[in-house]
């Protein structure tokens, strides 16, 4: 297993980049449950203000959430083309341009909208007007 992510790094070094497509997803994979695991704390988290009774009835919709918005980071990630460069923003701890592009449009894509609608907005700025809308 050790040796699983500095191969299939050093074979998408070596591959040329347009056979590169879907490379990645193993690893991206591999990662889901993480993030999925860290969606649904965040969205527990910010149900944390309301009665125990009413945070216990958001358990299953934040689980089911998070799965569908881990899938979709995934999906879109391995698309993009760009899986090297989000798995760097990650590995840094950090949300760049290249992962914040991602998110962007799984939340359009969750919410309905054109793949591309919410590129020139903020991520926070959507994110905000996406749980304003939610109150």
């Amino acid at each position: 297993m050790r040796w699983l992510v500095p191969g299939l790094l050093l074979s998408l070094l070596l591959t040329p980049r347009a056979s590169r497509a879907g490379l990645m997803r193993p690893v991206l994979e591999l990662m889901r449950p993480q993030v999925e695991e860290r969606l649904n704390r965040l969205c527990l988290d910010t149900a944390s203000g309301v009665e125990p009774a009413v945070r216990t009835q958001l358990e299953q919709p934040c689980r089911q959430l998070a799965r569908t918005t881990s899938r979709c980071l995934v999906e879109e990630t391995d698309s993009s083309g760009k899986a090297l460069a989000v798995m760097g923003e990650l590995l840094r701890q950090e949300l760049g341009p290249e992962g914040e592009r991602i998110a962007k449009r799984c939340l359009a894509r969750l919410v309905g909208l054109p793949p591309g609608s919410l590129d020139a907005l903020p991520l926070r700025q959507v994110s905000e007007v996406l749980i304003n809308s939610r109150r």
